[in-house]
């Protein structure tokens, strides 16, 4: 299915994952800063920021930018030091510190203010710790970004780090750590590297937990806080971080500001890292390891140690290699495999550092791949094979830079936060000129630095993790740090060239140059300057908005079509057949289509509340031609068996792996199935799924497909005239043939999503045992719901929940450590709008954790009534910024008008219309609102609290019910619960109405 199947980096090391996709900057660690300065810097064609680079007297390297546009202000700072560096028998120190750091420091010793502040003024803060990196970052509202960069200079001057906070933290850490040991890819990438040299910084437990920071060291007489100061002392030195300011005024003001605020950060000239080379010796290769996970799938993991590239970013060797062995074009090894039914997704990538890096192949097996495991393997060597005969193609380089320079010259613009990280993990590998730009333009054609890393992904090189369910109670190892079962076998290359000689024999062969390639892109002349999209055309069976670019001048359009099918959703088998149907038609477009990805130009489909939804973006000049082909394969729709089983199969796994989801994403679960009308338990859907046959489907698609409404939303650069030729080729192929596919929905037949309106002054509660008896959290959503959509009341919600956000992390996550995962929002469920909280806990059970939130609600009431004037006006100007922050791009500002049409409340103008409201609204009206629906016996409350018991806490659940008396309600059965309230009247169904 379509994935991203390029370059992909997961760091190992960060609280929070993450991937960068089709460059190398983010795994690149371990280099020195690059001793060429020189240079102007590489900016797109399309970037109007202005950037310089300067050094202060410390030795802090630091980009300024200059968007006299932007509405938010950002800071990173990337210290090179990470896991890597933890001390013996101190694993996850650097992470520790990561934390600690948010705390305090001497100038601003209260503790959390940094947060609060940041939080309270419009912004966001965040943090990870990756191998070699720890990369602190944050944003605010632009008049508040020289108080905010001062607080965030001081965590490299003087943080205080407070004893009394240490085991607070330590706890979080903790709570970290619980979350990541049921995920699979956590467990994977531990197992790598437990199977490596001992004596090598890739070896250790980079996240930490009690038992390496607290247990182990408190037994040997270690202070861990001892140990984090000394720490901090040795490694963070200005020498070896970077620095980007992302800010609105000028640059020589943003140089005076840095100046100013960061020449304090000492400079000890510490020595940056250098690791003893690969971290694998020959007993850790030419390995079959076979791996238990958690949840159902079975998966290859084809993994070489090579040298290197990032030495080579501008010739791009394994960039040129994952594009052909990724590639999913007829004649590629992931088409060959799929022929055959062994396979539904294939990824390959480098990841690694400066010093040692992993060629990686994943491949995601079906039942039936996992029994021909040898002709996989077999068939991914003869594949190198084919790419080492054929050489190494001059034009196939060529394109991939084409492509790659298109794609960096006509970029999006991105979240300053965003963007300010993803600069500074790069400042000290690529030289100035190439800090915006890293490993994304390929430029130097060179074959022989291919050819040498295709030598070195060869048998004798190779590591195999094979994942498989199928294992369970055949293995005889465990790896100690998150209980993975595993068992580890040797093979030989002469073995690997055996199944090389005996896999199938299919066709493989290069791609075809790709027809996708866009080389129109002229900007359209807009005549009509539309601020909010128009209703270009309505017909019995569409409606068509438009809204031409008018802001973001990119070659690049965006399309939404939903078609409205009244029985794609009307039932758990019409859901799951129309699933089906979804899955088949990316299935059938995927050889095609991919090209069109690899251009730039992408395709989705989903089912949606109403049927299923199209969605079509990037750039313009081929969309057509792309929309063409789906929708005519929508028209010509066939169920070919054997792929349906495939599908089936993989769908199956989806279903049953629910139950090992996060038991936070349970209780969301369980809020939604208990407010939405039309919607269905994952169990009855999983039910059907496992009855379906083939034959199903292909009577139920031209049922589902007979009555339909197609609602489109066309934007960016396209002109009316292209726009309205879009819908009237969906109209002419689908609803104007003789004997039409679709015909236009009876007005009777407009499905619309409606609401559980919950009874006032009742608290319902809704007790279920978590669904992987393996998983010790526990979780709460405490849902109180409140309105539906009016702006007055839209932005006293909006403005509570942003003064509470703050106050509600610091009292239940820093204070009480109940759950590393702990949130207040605001929710909106089809224009029905509550606050929400979730917390997830490893500590305690959700009776005790919903008893905490009601406590809170109380401190809350007291932070209301005690607020000044000025507190208020603050927090309104922080609102009042965050909602005229214009859209990044063509993207950002399409899903903002699409939801105002799926949701039928049509209030393009809403932004500008909420912050009239708030201009004019009084303190004590918030304490009113608050008082009238938020508070602990608020007159109008209406609550929920969906618990989820992890198996440490499942002991309490039945006291936790005996304890909910009048006018506690406990929910025994949802959907009987849901026929007995009332719904809330559609908002869609109003605007239907009213055209």
């Amino acid at each position: 299915m379509k994935k991203e199947r390029r370059w992909t980096y997961k760091s190992q090391d960060s609280g929070v994952e993450s991937t960068t996709a089709s460059n190398q900057t983010a795994m690149a660690g371990g280099m020195e800063a690059a001793a060429d300065k020189g240079g102007e810097i590489v900016k797109a064609r399309t970037d109007e920021r202005e950037y310089r680079r300067i050094v202060l007297k410390n030795s802090l390297e630091v980009l300024l930018i200059s968007d006299a546009e932007t509405d938010k202000c950002a800071a990173s700072m990337n210290v090179n030091v990470g896991s890597f560096s933890d001390p013996e028998g101190l694993d996850g120190l650097a992470h520790f510190l990561e934390h600690m750091l948010f705390y305090a420091s001497e100038k601003y010793p209260e503790e959390d203010s940094y947060s609060k502040y940041i939080t309270e003024h419009g912004g966001s803060t965040n943090a990870y710790t990756s191998s070699e990196d720890t990369n602190y970052h944050f944003d605010i509202n632009t008049d508040s970004f020289d108080e905010a960069l001062d607080r965030f200079a001081q965590f490299f001057i003087k943080p205080l780090m407070s004893a009394d906070a240490t085991m607070r933290e330590i706890k979080a850490v903790d709570s970290e750590n619980q979350k990541n040991m049921l995920s699979d890819s956590w467990r994977l990438r531990q197992l790598q590297k437990h199977l490596s040299r001992d004596d090598h910084p890739y070896h250790k437990f980079s996240t930490g937990n009690m038992d390496t920071l607290h247990v182990r060291p408190e037994a040997k007489g270690v202070d861990t806080r001892s140990e984090l100061l000394k720490f901090y002392d040795e490694h963070y030195s200005v020498n070896i971080m970077h620095l980007v300011i992302y800010g609105k005024e000028n640059l020589d003001k943003l140089q005076g500001l840095v100046e100013e605020l960061f020449q304090e950060i000492r400079n000890t000239n510490k020595t940056i890292l250098r690791l003893p080379g690969q971290p694998c010796t020959p007993d850790h290769l030419q390995v079959l390891v076979k791996v238990v996970p958690i949840r159902q799938y079975h998966e290859l993991t084809v993994s070489w140690p090579i040298t290197p590239t990032i030495h080579q970013y501008e010739e791009a060797p394994s960039r040129y290699l994952s594009h052909l062995i990724g590639h999913e074009g007829e004649g590629s090894l992931f088409h060959a495999l799929k022929i055959l039914g062994f396979a539904t997704g294939l990824y390959a990538g480098e990841a690694g550092t400066m010093e040692y890096s992993f060629f990686n192949v994943s491949i995601d097996l079906t039942d039936a791949g996992h029994e021909h495991m040898e002709d996989i393997i077999g068939l991914l060597f003869r594949h190198m094979k084919i790419l080492q005969h054929s050489g190494v193609p001059r034009w196939i380089f060529d394109e991939i830079s084409a492509i790659s320079e298109t794609s960096f010259h006509y970029q999006a613009k991105t979240h300053p936060i965003s963007y300010a990280t993803g600069i500074s993990s790069k400042m000290r590998i690529y030289p100035t000129k190439h800090w915006l730009v890293g490993s994304s333009l390929p430029s130097k054609f060179n074959p022989a630095i291919v050819k040498k890393v295709l030598d070195e992904i060869s048998p004798s090189n190779v590591r195999i993790f094979w994942e498989s369910n199928k294992f369970e109670g055949k293995t005889d190892k465990i790896e100690p740090w998150y209980n993975t079962p595993y068992s580890l076998e040797k093979i030989t290359k002469e073995t690997i060239q055996e199944w090389e000689q005996s896999a199938p024999d299919v066709n493989l062969f290069l791609p075809i140059p790709n027809v996708f390639i866009p080389t129109d892109l002229l900007l359209k002349d807009v005549k009509d300057k539309e601020n909010f999209p128009v209703m270009l055309r309505k017909t019995s069976f569409s409606r068509l908005w438009y809204k031409p670019d008018t802001k973001f001048f990119r070659p690049k359009a965006y399309v939404k079509m939903e078609f409205n099918c009244p029985l794609a959703v009307s039932s758990p088998d019409a859901v799951v057949l129309s699933s089906m149907f979804v899955w088949l038609l990316e299935d059938c477009l995927n050889e095609y289509a991919y090209y069109a990805e690899d251009a730039g130009l992408y395709y989705g489909l989903s089912l949606s509340d109403n049927g299923f939804e199209l969605y079509l973006g990037g750039f313009n000049h081929k969309l057509m031609i792309l929309l063409e082909a789906v929708i005519e394969k929508i028209a010509k729709f066939e169920v070919k068996p054997d792929r349906f089983s495939v599908i089936k199969e993989m769908d199956t796994k989806a279903y049953q792996n629910n139950k090992f989801r996060q038991p936070y994403s349970q209780a969301t679960s369980y809020c939604s199935l208990v407010l939405h009308d039309q919607t269905w338990p994952w169990t009855e859907e999983l039910d059907a799924l496992l009855h379906m046959e083939a034959e199903d489907l292909v009577k139920f698609v031209p049922m589902m497909l007979s009555r339909a409404f197609v609602e489109c939303y066309v934007a960016g650069n396209v002109d009316k005239e292209e726009a309205e030729s879009m819908v009237k080729h969906v109209e002419d192929v689908l609803f104007k043939d003789p004997k039409p596919i679709c015909r236009q929905l009876f007005p009777s037949q407009l499905l619309t999503d409606r609401v559980a309106e919950l009874g006032t002054r009742t608290k319902y509660f809704y007790h279920q045992q978590g669904s992987n008896p393996k998983d010790e959290n526990s979780a709460l959503v405490h849902y109180i719901q409140v309105h539906q959509d009016e702006f007055s009341m839209n932005v006293k919600l909006q403005l509570f929940c942003l003064i509470a956000k703050q106050a509600t992390f610091h009292q239940l996550r820093t204070v009480e450590q109940l759950g590393y995962i702990t949130s207040l929002s605001r929710r909106n469920d089809s224009g029905v709008y509550g606050v929400q909280f979730i917390i997830q806990s490893s500590v305690k059970g959700p009776g005790h954790i919903d008893s905490r939130v009601e406590s809170l609600l109380k401190n809350l009431e007291s932070k209301l009534y005690e607020m000044s004037d000025e507190e208020f006006k603050s927090n309104v100007t922080a609102l009042i910024d965050i909602k005229l922050e214009k859209h990044k791009n063509l993207n950002e500002e399409s899903m903002f008008y699409w939801r105002e049409i799926q949701n039928g409340t049509l209030k393009f103008n809403r932004r500008d219309a909420e912050v009239a409201a708030l201009r004019e609204l009084k303190k004590v009206e918030l304490i009113g609102f608050f008082d009238e629906y938020i508070k602990v016996d608020a007159p109008k409350k209406k609550s929920l609290s969906a618990c989820v018991y992890g198996s440490q806490h499942l002991k309490e659940m039945e006291s936790d019910k005996v304890k909910v008396v009048t006018p506690c309600i406990e929910i025994q059965d949802i959907v009987g619960f849901k026929k007995s309230q009332p719904l809330y009247g559609s908002l869609k169904g109003w605007s239907q109405l009213k055209l």
